[in-house]
């Protein structure tokens, strides 16, 4: 099915007065593996959600306004901003999404027309370590922002189809997360795929805060990887010994 993205990148960078981060999820979001079509699992562990990367697989991020007024989401992967390619910053530009809509991100914004699609590959030939930026790969991150002076609508009747919108543009303070260094180093980046159609618009939007009121962040690495951090369980290989009733060989003296 033909997906429509609209970029909404704003015309001007006014902010309404300083307002305090909030704890409550302004956006839901899932990576989704588009080579097996599947959303991939969080897997929580130590204050953090971890999903299991597979390289060389492409995939998408699916982000879903919860709220019933527009809002703007801030996305990074692997600290870069997905829209400008700058070292990211919850100040720059981002992806509007209409009262209750869903959009889908399957890569670097390259134009309004196009993307260069994501998928997960070794680190060195991630987009952001070939950029010489390799210090925050293996993390995604949306920060989303209210808009100023703008009534929440009520929640689409039943099942509405929800259509993609896009991004903007204005100030604040970088709130960078690291990466924690755990005990496996970090196997799995974000790589700069195949071009991509995804069309997209331009739009203006006045955050109604200098600072995001949420942000989520979702760490990713490879199988072993996450083993090897305890994120997952490992897998003890099984020997199975079956006695022999007659051994070669002679008595040996007990130990």
């Amino acid at each position: 099915m033909k997906r429509l993205a609209t970029l909404l990148i704003a015309l001007s960078a006014l902010l309404a007065p300083t307002g305090c981060a909030r704890a409550d999820v302004l956006v839901d979001v899932h990576v989704v593996d588009l080579d097996r079509h599947e959303t991939l699992v969080r897997h929580p562990h130590r204050g953090k959600q971890w999903i299991e990367g597979r390289p060389g697989h492409r995939y998408a991020l699916r982000l879903q306004n919860l709220t019933g007024q527009r809002v703007l989401a801030v996305v990074s992967v692997d600290g870069v901003n997905v829209i400008s390619g700058e070292t990211a910053g919850t100040g720059q530009s981002g992806y509007v999404l209409e009262p209750w809509q869903g959009l889908e991100v399957a890569g670097w914004r390259k134009s309004l027309s196009e993307v260069a699609g994501f998928h997960f590959t070794d680190l060195p030939d991630s987009y952001a370590a070939r950029t010489g930026r390799p210090g925050n790969v293996g993390v995604i991150g949306v920060a989303a922002f209210r808009e100023r002076q703008h009534r929440p609508l009520p929640p689409p009747a039943p099942i509405a189809q929800s259509k993609p919108a896009g991004a903007a543009d204005a100030a604040p303070a970088m709130e960078r997360e690291r990466h924690a260094a755990g005990p496996a180093r970090q196997q799995l980046g974000t790589g700069h795929g195949e071009r991509r159609r995804d069309a997209a618009t331009l739009t203006r939007f006045e955050r109604a805060s200098m600072r995001p009121e949420s942000v989520v962040s979702l760490y990713y690495d490879s199988h072993e990887a996450l083993v090897a951090r305890g994120v997952l369980p490992g897998r003890r290989p099984w020997h199975r010994h079956a006695p022999e009733a007659f051994p070669v060989g002679f008595v040996p003296d007990p130990r």
